[in-house]
């Protein structure tokens, strides 16, 4: 999932980008309010880390900013201010969560995988489908006890963001821009994602037809999963 790192702190910034790409999340970096009001304009982000002690903006300024132009992102606060007020006034803004500094990036990841739980209504990291166990946590799929090991990292990352939106039509653009990270040039070809998904399903149907994803036509595809 895509990550809007704003920290003027260069070493933590660094250091949070590090974790998380290991993490499997596409990451950018801000160093102030500026750069990361620009960022926020052009792309669409899952989360938002909001450090409230910028150089050039208040936190809380450019959390409403944020609420404004990207609403459906997750914010989390990032702050050493003591006040309890700033915590609240933040949560009351729309924050997801805070996290005061300094903190463990260990905590900082479950926090953020408690929010993808209570956002996509995820109970838990394994998913079964027809058969197939997708586990979410160690990126692996299998069929009864036999691994689907040909499958490469964009692939499976393809399939647990449709999983996150389970019964959704995700279209092509959505896809790429989530997956891949930042707008998509002008030259951007849908077929890219049309090919990952041919992929996908060859390998599956080596060992079943992967009947719950479904390619709806003209728009895009979806992972249909029973409530």
């Amino acid at each position: 999932m895509t990550v809007l790192i704003i920290e003027d702190e260069k070493a933590l910034a660094q250091e949070l980008e590090i974790f998380l790409t290991n993490y499997n999340y596409i990451c950018d970096v801000c160093f102030n309010g500026a750069s990361a009001s620009e960022k926020i304009a052009v792309n669409l982000y899952d989360f938002i880390l909001i450090d409230l002690g910028l150089p050039d903006y208040d936190g809380l300024d450019l959390l409403r900013e944020v609420k404004k132009m990207d609403s459906e992102a997750a914010c989390i606060i990032l702050t050493a201010r003591a006040e309890i007020t700033d915590r609240i006034k933040g949560l009351d803004l729309g924050a997801d969560d805070y996290l005061p500094k300094p903190f463990s990036l260990l905590e900082l990841q479950s926090r953020m995988q408690a929010i993808i739980r209570r956002k996509f209504g995820v109970k838990n990291n394994i998913i079964e489908l027809a058969g197939f166990v997708i586990d979410l946590t160690n990126r692996t799929i299998s069929y009864h006890d036999s691994v689907v090991n040909t499958i490469t990292k964009k692939e499976f990352d393809l399939i647990a963001y449709l999983i996150l939106h389970k019964n959704r039509t995700l279209t092509r653009m959505q896809l790429s821009e989530h997956i891949w990270g930042s707008v998509v040039n002008n030259d951007y070809d849908s077929n890219y994602i049309d090919a990952h998904i041919k992929n996908i399903r060859k390998k599956l149907n080596a060992f079943a037809p992967p009947d719950w994803l479904e390619t709806v036509r003209g728009l895009g595809y979806k992972i249909k999963i029973n409530a």
